[in-house]
């Protein structure tokens, strides 16, 4: 389709460090412009350090009415909106944040678009034990977004266990599920899923023992870029059901685009 840009076109960001790998720029500014919106969608490639005057520039910007958020920003970046969802103030997280006259509203869809990736690919949630890795950002949401969707255990594998130990006394107290500290081996679970950027270069380290994979087991992912990672292609060649990154990433296009767009339907 050809894409109008103009000096009526509405900007859009897509924020991260690093940018290269992600897809939001051309399926963001497709979904805009199928829609009838005169918007684009821009990556921009911003360290941590510079994150704070990246989005006071950006705020004085008048037809910038978004952006995106991605990796590692997806925390920080919640302490920068004005108002957040009910869901990204428990995640203290946000994937996505609009402009609302002079305020700036976050919300956090990374989980949502995960549990819709992986039942799309016929896994079974309720009622099963699950293994994440990663306590991010992304993993954060996805943990959460699993608990609502009725697991019966979570455990959760992180490198940081501060950071581990916090988000499993947070998720506790949902009293949804029973939540504790995973490690590398998924030996016992149902559902194995990497929420971690590792995976996005060609030398990094699988998430998990890939040698405990067995074929019952369900495996997903979050990075879309390569399309099929190493675990995948691992998890794959062990006969495991898979959602790749790029089965999320769609799920998590549509979301951010219907809460980016909403502004605009809310004057028609």
């Amino acid at each position: 389709m050809d894409i109008r840009l103009d000096g009526e076109t509405r900007v859009y960001y897509v924020v991260g460090d690093p940018i290269a790998q992600v897809k939001s720029p051309t399926g963001m500014t497709t979904a805009f412009q199928q829609n009838g919106l005169n918007a684009v969608c821009i990556p921009a490639h911003v360290a941590a350090q510079d994150l704070s005057d990246f989005f006071s520039a950006l705020k004085s910007m008048r037809n910038v009415d978004g952006l995106m958020v991605t990796v590692p920003h997806k925390i920080a970046f919640s302490a920068l909106c004005d108002r957040l969802s009910e869901r990204a103030r428990f995640l203290n997280a946000v994937n996505v944040v609009r402009r609302e006259g002079d305020l700036w509203v976050g919300d956090m869809f990374d989980g949502l678009a995960q549990v819709e990736a992986l039942t799309r690919n016929g896994a079974q949630l309720a009622g099963k034990k699950v293994i994440l890795a990663g306590a991010g950002g992304a993993g954060t949401a996805i943990a959460h977004a699993l608990l609502q969707a009725g697991v019966a255990e979570l455990a959760i594998h992180e490198t940081d266990g501060q950071r581990r130990d916090q988000l499993i006394d947070r998720l506790s107290q949902l009293q949804l599920g029973r939540v504790y500290a995973g490690s590398s081996d998924p030996s016992g679970f149902d559902v194995v899923i990497n929420a971690t950027p590792l995976g996005m270069k060609p030398d990094d380290a699988l998430p998990f023992d890939g040698g405990k994979l067995m074929p019952e087991m369900f495996v997903g992912d979050v990075v879309a870029h390569p399309p099929l990672t190493a675990w995948i292609r691992h998890a794959q060649a062990c006969g495991c059901r898979t959602s790749a990154g790029g089965d999320m990433f769609a799920c998590v296009r549509d979301l951010m685009a219907g809460f980016l767009m909403q502004k605009h339907s809310d004057k028609k």
